[in-house]
């Protein structure tokens, strides 16, 4: 009683004092202790299962359903179990030690997590470099992770996951642990297990798998969709040597036998799993995979909606094939194929390659791979020409042999046209309409290579980095890019200046039907067949990356077929029956490896590309018209059917003027109402209608041959000094009125 008394005339006196006193600290202590382990019980202990039953736990996977935009399945991650158990035992001795190798090479010496390598490196990923909460999972981990617990990626999972590794490991030996490891983990699809994973990817059993083929399967589990020899054989074979390079370094194998088995090549069977739209389906998983994990993907029966369209992907699949087969003779291989909705970067068609079951192959992405692009890149480099008020549709481009060099350059870069020709004074629109390389060289000069490539980001090109990597060439192609990359980049155009990225993922619901994920848009239209309307372009979001004027007059230039009639003819493969305003732009690489066709309405776009995945050059035939276009042709005219003829909007800054038809220039009219020249009708924008490229027109001495009339040089023995007039553009010179191998003379007014 007394000391109760003492400390409360302590607590009156100084109740501060009371915060500070022993006995009540010693009180706080317990209190928190007590509460602790209660909480810890409750969260963690509580309902933890007992890992003795793991030798008898059967897994019942629940299905993730892969829908198309109208609920149509694509493709049934588990239509049912495929596991076939294996008794360690039975399998070769590199079976084991792969996936040691590769997965946990401290397994028998560690009692169930490894403090030095897999938990250090995964706080150091998760708290200090902030990747997320990451594993650093041994075997037994990653068993009891598998087997015993939920999916989900959280701290409380994670102490429940290290106590029954140490729990398992006490009561299971090593080998009882890996054995059942390699007959819970999934390696891929509906491939669960070492056994079915053999039986599927070999056709074998896994107790006859070779070195090179248990290096493939053990590099699986990590990331199953990202390693899988369907989705990226290459991938799958780096994956596999690496799996190979560590079984060497730990001694498993010698030397000598890793590189025989890096030497053998996959021999992976067809994949036979009925899918529709294959190469959208694996496109969607990674997607998911990225965002949810692999276990949830694979077993956490996710029901999801994409935004393709199944009925157009079959047609698009069906005109590709078809059209492919036409141009089989001149060594055109293969194929691919995109259909976007640009307001809203939905995915509506995705053809990887021309057959996904053909081959191994055959299940190679081309819309995801770094590909030249070609002519089809041009756009982009006047666009940025034109959005900075440096040239106008009417600006003149020499178009004459041109040689460009560079500091540090060894040789001059002196580029050519597709057709070998050159074709004198050329307007932009002629330019860019006909693909004339020369002036678009020279357009990038103007531009200059480091303004485009910082520009590119803006068009959502992820590919263009550092460039010092590139030349003038990039213009025409010079440079790698996805067709992925350059349906967000077009989409600028038809968007009235603003990209958008694409989207594949509408919606994603977990097995209870609970919303996970939901894109939203208020340009969404959920049938794409009915007819659609101009879209709500201030509805549109995402950081512009040109304006709506330049937007409007490349998608203009790019409509006109009279632009590129002297190239491509009146009446080609780029022209849609009953459907003018189409703007469209083809594109061939010089080395004949990559053809292209990309063109776009304001609510639709079509990209193809064809060539071979071996890289073999195509015939000198094949070309933008005779090689993609067709493709592009069949697929453009299913989608926009029963679409209105929607051409682009044309923004109030914008006006039309006459201009010259040789020069370029505005056209003047006398008091009397005589025109200057021969006109024709050209947009500008407003404010800018004087602005041209920096061609000027002089008289002056020249040499000119004797014998032909054309200009030459001083070093020509049948040169003689004449007066004539002379157009330079900083690069090339070419004489008016001398005799040419390219149409009719143009004029130009001298300029001062």
């Amino acid at each position: 009683m007394y000391k109760l008394k003492k400390l409360i005339g302590i607590i009156k006196s100084s109740p501060k004092a009371l915060l500070f006193h022993p006995k009540i600290i010693s009180l706080i202590l317990i209190i928190l202790v007590v509460f602790g382990l209660s909480s810890f019980y409750v969260v963690i202990l509580k309902d933890l299962p007992n890992p003795q039953g793991l030798k008898n736990y059967k897994v019942i996977p629940v299905s993730s359903e892969i829908m198309d935009r109208n609920g149509k399945l694509l493709y049934d991650i588990f239509d049912k179990e495929n596991r076939i158990p294996i008794r360690i035992k039975d399998l070769p001795e590199y079976v084991k030690q792969a996936t040691i190798a590769i997965e946990d090479k401290e397994f028998y010496k560690h009692g169930g997590i490894s403090l030095v390598g897999g938990m250090i490196r995964a706080l150091k990923d998760t708290i200090i470099l902030r990747k997320g909460l990451q594993g650093g999972s041994t075997i037994t981990q990653q068993l009891v992770k598998s087997a015993l617990l939920s999916p989900e990626r959280t701290v409380t999972r994670k102490i429940k996951e290290v106590i029954l590794a140490l729990w398992t490991e006490q009561i299971l030996k090593k080998d009882e642990i890996l054995e059942l490891y390699l007959n819970q983990v999934p390696y891929g699809g509906s491939a669960y297990g070492i056994e079915q994973a053999s039986r599927i990817y070999f056709n074998k059993s896994a107790k006859a798998l070779t070195l090179p083929q248990a290096a493939l399967l053990a590099g699986l589990p990590r990331a199953p969709s990202r390693y899988s020899p369907y989705s990226d054989p290459e991938v799958a074979k780096r994956r596999r040597n690496d799996v190979l390079a560590e079984m060497a370094k730990l001694k498993f194998i010698t030397n000598e036998q890793k590189d025989n088995a890096i030497r053998e090549d996959l021999e992976i069977e067809t994949f036979k799993t009925k899918i529709n739209a294959p190469h959208f389906v694996f496109y969607v998983r990674s997607i998911l995979e990225k965002e949810y994990g692999a276990s949830i993907v694979e077993e956490g029966g996710l029901k999801v909606t994409t935004s393709l369209d199944l009925d157009l992907q079959k047609q698009a699949e069906a005109t590709l094939s078809a059209e492919l087969e036409k141009i089989k003779k001149l060594n055109v291989g293969n194929g691919a194929a995109l259909v976007t909705r640009p307001t809203t970067g939905e995915i509506l068609a995705m053809i990887g390659s021309r057959d996904y079951f053909s081959s191994p192959s055959g299940t190679f992405n081309v819309t995801t791979a770094l590909r030249q692009p070609g002519s089809s890149i041009k756009p982009i480099n006047y666009a940025i020409g034109i959005d900075r008020k440096l040239v106008t549709p009417a600006s003149v481009f020499l178009d004459v042999k041109s040689c460009f060099t560079a500091p540090g350059q060894p040789k001059a870069y002196c580029p050519v046209n597709y057709d070998g020709n050159y074709h004198g004074l050329v307007q932009l629109r002629f330019a860019l309409g006909n693909s004339y390389n020369i002036p678009a060289v020279k357009m990038l000069q103007l531009n200059g290579v480091e303004n485009f490539v910082a520009s590119s980001s803006s068009f959502l090109f992820t590919s263009f980095k550092d460039p010092t990597r590139y030349g003038l060439s990039l213009t025409l192609g010079g440079g790698e890019v996805t067709m992925v990359d350059m349906a967000q980049a077009f989409s600028s155009f038809a968007n009235e200046g603003i990209p958008k990225k694409l989207v594949a993922v509408l919606k994603v619901e977990d097995k209870n039907g609970n919303v996970l994920y939901e894109y939203k848009d208020n340009n969404l239209v959920k049938n794409i067949r009915e007819p659609i309307n101009y879209p709500n372009y201030l509805n549109i979001t995402g950081n512009r990356a040109i304006s709506r004027d330049t937007a409007f007059i490349i998608s203009h230039i790019l409509l006109d077929n009279n632009a590129r009639s002297a190239a491509f003819g009146a009446r080609s493969q780029l022209n849609i029956p009953k459907h003018v305003a189409v703007s469209v732009k083809t594109g061939t690489t010089n080395d004949l490896r990559d053809n292209w066709t990309i063109g776009y309405t304001p609510n639709f776009l079509v990209a193809i590309w064809v060539g071979n995945n071996d890289n073999k050059p195509m015939s000198r035939v094949v070309s933008g018209v005779t090689g993609a276009a067709p493709i592009w042709n069949g697929i453009m005219s299913f989608v926009i059917k029963d679409q209105p003829d929607l051409w682009p909007r044309k923004p109030d800054s914008v006006v039309g003027r006459q201009v010259c038809s040789d020069s370029g220039l505005l056209m003047a009219r006398s008091p009397e109402g005589v025109e200057s020249c021969h006109s024709r009708f050209e947009y500008f924008i407003k404010g800018f209608e004087s602005v041209s490229s920096s061609v000027k027109s002089t008289k002056e001495f020249i040499p000119v041959s004797k014998d032909t009339g054309k200009m030459t040089t001083v070093e020509d023995p049948s040169h003689e000094m004449q007066e004539k007039t002379v157009i330079k553009d900083g690069i090339s010179t070419y004489c008016v009125d001398c005799v040419n191998d390219f149409g009719p003379s143009p004029t130009l007014t001298p300029t001062p």
